[in-house]
């Protein structure tokens, strides 16, 4: 029942199409995944995350990551093994995989380790400055002096004889 139809929200939400295809694109992905690799989000700071893969058995030279227009793109591709091994039970996945991620605007990924089989993906919100919220200040009406234009008005003209 994890199928779900979006179609209903393209009719009648106008200017939201980019939120249903989200969720539509969301739910196909995650039904071709099968959870492989698993992962983990987390929420380090109000504007810091971070994204933690389980990816046991691949080197840095095996796996690539892109950014690009709010999507996030991890892909694994595992060299083939050419070492003539004859395994009698394999329970480490060493199978290629891309997942991807949906960024929110403004979130650019700072940097991608691997560590102890373990890939950490460090993500950042950058707010632009003229969209932070700003205090406005409310002048008195009293306190507003006269404008140039107002101040020539008053002045006696200079009469010459």
């Amino acid at each position: 029942m994890r199928n779900t139809d979006f179609s209903p929200l393209y009719r009648t939400a106008i200017g939201f199409d980019r939120m249903a295809s989200i969720l539509d694109n969301l739910s196909r992905t995650d039904q071709g995944q099968g959870g492989y690799p698993p992962y983990n989000i987390e929420l380090i700071d109000e504007n810091e995350y971070r994204i933690t893969m389980a990816l046991a058995g691949f080197t840095e030279s095996e796996l690539s990551i892109q950014s690009e227009q709010n999507t996030l793109t991890i892909t694994g591709n595992k060299s083939e093994d050419t070492s003539g091994r004859q395994f009698l039970h394999q329970g480490i996945a060493a199978r290629n995989f891309e997942r991807r991620f949906q960024l929110a605007d403004h979130v650019r990924v700072q940097t991608a380790k691997l560590e102890n089989g373990l890939l950490h993906v460090e993500l950042v919100r950058e707010i632009p400055e003229a969209m932070m919220p700003r205090t406005i200040e409310i002048q008195n009406a009293s306190a507003v002096t006269s404008t140039p234009k107002e101040a020539t008005l008053n002045t006696v003209p200079n009469k010459v004889a």
